[in-house]
């Protein structure tokens, strides 16, 4: 068993914005593209999110985007017993992250794609309900859209400090 916080602690402050962390159930295939490593947490899916997104808070340099599973939200509970309760703590840990809910296919061709250049890290988990992994892009903390408009469009105007 890997020893997942050691790594993600050593990944943490290695990647930067594009870089990927997913937190992956019991059942998501290791993917065979270069840049994607996969760890084995043998440990419980909330308390591996949890500790990944209190470890990108103390990060002064990314933060997360948070992208789900859009099937997530049509898995019903007597198909997948523990779904409801799965959700709810979903719901309470990522409260206050704005999460993208996308078709697995979707997410999935967006990791492909960032792992043809950047690092993906997925950690796998024990879980055992069907569409509960949890996407995290890492985005730039000190750094934010509006400013990078604002300098795209000095740039194009040809002015400068």
């Amino acid at each position: 068993m890997t020893d997942w916080r050691r790594v993600l602690g050593d990944r943490i402050p290695l990647y930067g914005h594009r870089n990927w962390i997913v937190v992956a159930d019991s059942a998501y295939p290791t993917q065979s593209r270069d840049g994607i490593e996969t760890i084995l947490a043998g440990a419980d899916q909330v308390e591996v999110l949890g500790e990944v997104l209190r470890s990108l808070a103390a990060s002064r340099h990314v933060k997360p985007i948070v992208y789900t599973d859009r099937e997530m939200q049509f898995v019903e509970e007597r198909d997948a017993p523990g779904m409801s309760a799965y959700r709810q703590r979903l719901s309470e840990l990522l409260k206050g992250l704005a999460v993208n809910a996308l078709p697995h296919e979707e997410v999935i061709a967006k990791l492909d794609q960032a792992g043809q250049t950047f690092r993906v890290l997925i950690i796998k988990t024990t879980m055992t309900i069907p569409y509960t992994s949890v996407f995290v892009q890492l985005d730039c903390a000190y750094w934010n859209p509006d400013a990078e408009r604002k300098l795209r469009a000095a740039m194009a105007e040809g002015r400068g400090d």
